[in-house]
């Protein structure tokens, strides 16, 4: 390979198409590389491969940046906007998805701003922007207000599996405020019991189910509050919003005289944002959400696996090449 020592330039080595970025191992030995670690850690394929464990890694990362390169620049009409921590002290970043090709295609910012949301749309440049029919996201308002800025044209639908998180948020506020006030055998039955009460019935055992049955008949305050929680879920079902708002009005008048505060808070909320809950009724925007949950799962293996994540080039790499083929 040839070396020259240019005056303006400095030294330059010839480039070869077969090489790699790391020039001492070939393009195709990194594509190995790399198709090695989808299925294996790191470590396992630096002792397969007798290889360093950074060199691994960089060379993953040359796999990964072929993979997007072969992916071309994004085009999404429907997107899904979200958040991850990273490390402990609030330290966020955004991850956008493209709900229709099942893939993240941006992951950045130094926290969740608007103005590092607008990054995302920087990037992705004014006229692709202008093709976003579709932003589904959670109810924060940075990332609302920087969709309206730069896609006007999309309607926004707030995710049910945040506004779901908050409404199961209610629930075991319920549950913390009932342990307060029953003494005795009554607070016996309650102690415990977050789990079961949490849970999707049918994601418990025997066991669990019995548990929860004798929790609900023995405290009647969480038995409605659960039964509230079970029938919310039916909002997401309607295809007219103006059904969906009775639906909603009818649960409301349920929650009178209940004394339940927390879920008379979690409907304060639903009716701030209602706008954006009700889109989801229209049928041009029945989006399969259940991509986001299991795709923000998939991050956070990543993250628990740890690999790389004081190198937050390789992380956001991972994140975007989650959905990819394999080279």
């Amino acid at each position: 390979m040839r070396r020259v020592n240019c005056k303006t330039c400095g030294v330059k080595n010839e480039k070869l198409d077969f090489l790699s970025d790391n020039t001492k191992y070939t393009l195709r030995f990194a594509m190995q590389i790399g198709g090695l670690c989808r299925a294996m850690t790191i470590k396992d394929v630096s002792r397969h491969m007798r290889l360093d464990w950074h060199t691994v890694k960089e060379l993953e990362k040359i796999y990964m940046r072929e993979q997007l390169r072969l992916a071309g620049p994004p085009q999404p009409e429907v997107i899904g906007v979200d958040e991850i921590s990273i490390r402990k002290g609030h330290t966020y970043r955004i991850v956008v998805s493209d709900l229709e090709k099942k893939r993240a295609i941006w992951f950045g910012g130094e926290g969740r701003t608007q103005a590092d949301m607008d990054l995302f749309y920087a990037q992705l440049g004014e006229e692709a922007a202008k093709k976003i029919r579709l932003a589904i996201m959670d109810m924060w308002k940075p990332f609302r207000k920087s969709a309206q800025q730069h896609a006007p044209q999309a309607a926004i639908v707030f995710d049910k599996f945040h506004i779901l998180r908050h409404l199961s948020d209610a629930l075991d506020g319920v549950r913390r405020a009932e342990y307060k006030r029953v003494t005795g055998d009554e607070r016996t039955f309650i102690k415990g019991q977050r789990y079961v009460l949490l849970s999707r019935r049918e994601n418990l055992s025997d066991g669990g189910r019995q548990n929860l049955e004798r929790l609900l008949q023995a405290n009647a305050r969480l038995n409605v509050a659960y039964l509230l929680r079970e029938q919310f879920e039916q909002l997401w079902s309607y295809t007219d919003p103006a059904d969906a708002r009775s639906f909603f009005d009818n649960w409301q008048q349920q929650l009178q005289e209940q004394g339940l505060a927390p879920y008379e808070k979690f409907a304060r909320m639903i009716e701030r944002h209602w706008d954006g809950i009700a889109a989801y009724c229209k049928p041009e925007n029945k989006v399969a959400l259940g991509f986001v949950e299991g795709f923000n799962n998939k991050i956070r293996v990543i993250q628990r696996r740890a690999f790389g994540l004081r190198d937050e080039e390789y992380l956001a790499l991972k994140i975007r090449t989650l959905g990819l083929p394999e080279l």
